[in-house]
């Protein structure tokens, strides 16, 4: 070999960020970039289209979640099969799938034998003003359980939600005695103010907002010289929105549906859907085709709030499950 042969030149190695991670972080030389043939994007991307997070519900699940809304919508749909023929359909010996012709006609003979359109105002007042009340008196005790710190919490809130297992029943006698010396029989105020709030709904607030309000947050608010009120309406209100909605639709059904209490304290000239529509039912004879269609009707308020309130309502939920 000659002198003036020239040698080769050293290989130098580069020093991107794939290698640099691979030097820093992993003593072994193992590239953890992402950006080297051992990460395999292409094999991550197979294994998460099979059944992990890369890949949409299958059929078994849209089958189940179809499954579930039609036994959810049976009892409706059924009702107004039964409400739009005549009385003579349970009698039949074959018995039809298809919707009649008389809903209309039933739907007329309810409203002219019972005082329809004053329950259905009734039952808009009880339900309205009580889900209000019981979200916002319940959002004030969960408050003060979840976040305020008072001597005695901890045993007030057992004994506030050891009450749920006492049954209604129990104080049926002693409340009516209250009412009718407060003169309220056949007034909505008497099935108004006994449900103004609840422990379910004291208990459903405590425990949404321990987790929702983080204690920095609170304190912030303190140091920025925000009281007490103040600090509950800014920052706690707004917090509590995805289970304040969620409380007030379970309420607000609750009271639409309540058929016990009102039945007792409402005369039949001042009640509310359920007791108009017990009404219907005769000593002798319940003509079953007038009783769904007034249940039918009765439900058409409730769909109606779903409908608008739904979408409302699951966006709430998920800006609160979503950590800003």
């Amino acid at each position: 070999m000659s002198a003036l042969e020239e040698k080769p030149l050293p290989i130098i190695p580069r020093t991107g960020p794939a290698t640099a991670a691979k030097n820093d972080d992993d003593p072994f030389g193992r590239d953890r970039s992402g950006s080297g043939a051992g990460s395999r994007p292409g094999a991550r991307r197979r294994r998460g289209g099979s059944g992990g997070p890369g890949r949409g519900p299958g059929w078994i699940v849209y089958g189940c979640l179809a499954a579930v809304i039609l036994g959810s919508m049976f009892p409706l749909w059924w009702s107004f099969l039964i409400g739009s023929h005549d009385s003579t359909i349970l009698s039949r010996d074959s018995f039809p799938l298809l919707p009649g012709g008389n809903f209309l006609e039933n739907a007329t003979s309810v409203i002219d034998t019972v005082p329809f359109w004053r329950a259905t105002m009734n039952s808009i007042i009880v339900s309205t003003v009580t889900a209000v009340s019981v979200v916002f008196f319940s959002t004030l005790a969960g408050y003060a359980f979840a976040k305020l710190r008072f001597k005695g919490a901890v045993p007030l809130l057992v004994f506030v939600i050891a009450t749920m297992a006492i049954p209604t029943q129990l104080g049926v006698v002693p409340l009516y005695q209250v009412m009718a010396t407060l003169g309220w029989i056949g007034e909505l105020q008497a099935v108004i103010v006994p449900g103004l709030v609840t422990a379910f709904g004291v208990f459903w607030m405590t425990q949404y907002l321990r987790q929702a309000i983080p204690d920095e947050l609170i304190e912030a608010a303190t140091v920025d010289g925000c009281s007490m009120i103040r600090t509950f309406w800014h920052v706690a209100m707004p917090a509590a929105k995805p289970a304040a909605a969620m409380l007030f639709l379970f309420t607000f059904v609750l009271n639409w549906t309540n058929f016990f209490w009102p039945f007792i304290v409402l005369g039949p000239q001042n009640p509310t859907l359920p007791v108009a529509l017990q009404q219907l039912q005769a000593a002798h004879f319940v003509d079953y085709s007038l009783v769904l269609a007034g249940a039918t009707m009765a439900t058409v308020p409730l769909l109606i709030l779903f409908i608008f309130a739904g979408r409302q309502l699951v966006s709430g939920i998920m800006q609160g499950a979503v950590k800003q």
